[in-house]
Parts: C-alpha cells; structure tokens; sequence
C-alpha cells in the first residue's frame, strides 16, 4: 500500500510540474523579489533606458479560452516572472498560438458469440478532444531606474478603425 502512495505522489508531482510552462534566461543581474503589480508592461522601450534582467518565455493556462483571455494570461505571467526577479518592467516582445485544437473521433464494433447460451453484443464510442490551443508570449524582464508616471507612458497599440463606408442613395 505505500509503494501506490509513493508511486502516486510522484505522478502528481510530474504532472504539476508539467504544467509549469515558464522559462528564464538570466542576461543579467537579478534583484529582490517584487510584488507582480509593481511591474510595468511596456510594448516600446521605456524613455530614459533600461537594465535587462532576463529573457522570458510562457504560456497561457492549459484550459483558457478565448484570445483576450489568452493574452491576459501570458501578460500576467510575464509579470509574475519578472517580479520574481525584481524587475520592475518587462518589454513585451511577442506572442503566438501553437498546439491545441479540436477532434472528434468515431468507433462502432460488433460481433457475435455463440456458447452455451448462445447470444451477441454490440458497442460504440465517441471521443471528443475539445482541448484549446496556447498562446505562447516572449518578454524580457527589465529594470527602469526611474519608470516614467502612467500617464507619461505612450499608449498601447490600437486596433485600426474600420475604413469609413458611403452612406446609401
């Protein structure tokens, strides 16, 4: 009985580790930990320089749906990471979808037997994998000495407006 605990415990360990889909490269010089809400996203290198820290690499939850969502995730890991670190910023570089996607599987059997009794069976099965792909995003912690006010911040990129149609005769 202890030997299936022990066997057990490593799985959920494996498992827990696996969905563990951060990574660093220190390029730098690490500081103390921050609070992850301390860290500043920046999409255009900030005003005034910056000191990298370490490169980041990760990925959205294995069960996040929809693209903001998505995207919100990586962000908010990017952060975690950096603050780890004791960056105060991270430079977001870029994010993409991989993996993933949706099957659906079909299969029917059948046959007879004939015993004793005599008799037949018969069996079906679907499978069905609704499992979301991944967006995977790329940062670099860094550290701003003196971070620029929110409000001296550029702003985020735009979504471009839709072009502008002729009204009907």
């Amino acid at each position: 009985m202890r030997r299936i605990a022990s066997i057990l415990a490593v799985l959920v360990l494996a498992a827990l580790a696996g969905c563990s889909s951060t990574s660093q490269l220190v390029t730098g010089t690490p500081r103390a930990p921050i609070d992850p809400s301390q860290v500043r996203v920046y999409f255009t290198p900030p005003p005034g320089g910056y000191e990298e820290i370490a490169q980041l690499e990760t990925a959205s939850g294995n069960f996040t749906y929809g693209e903001q969502n998505k995207m919100d995730s990586v962000i908010n890991n990017l952060r975690i990471e950096a603050a780890k670190l004791g960056a105060n910023g991270v430079l977001f570089v870029g994010a993409e979808n991989t993996g993933g996607g949706s099957n659906v599987g079909v299969g029917v059997g059948g046959g007879s037997s004939s015993g004793y009794r005599g008799g037949s069976f018969s069996g079906g099965g679907i499978g069905v994998n609704i499992s979301p792909t991944k967006k995977f995003g790329h940062g670099v912690a860094i550290h701003v000495p003196n971070p620029p006010p929110q409000s001296k911040l550029p702003a985020q990129p735009q979504q471009a407006p839709p072009p502008a149609t002729k009204p009907a005769n």
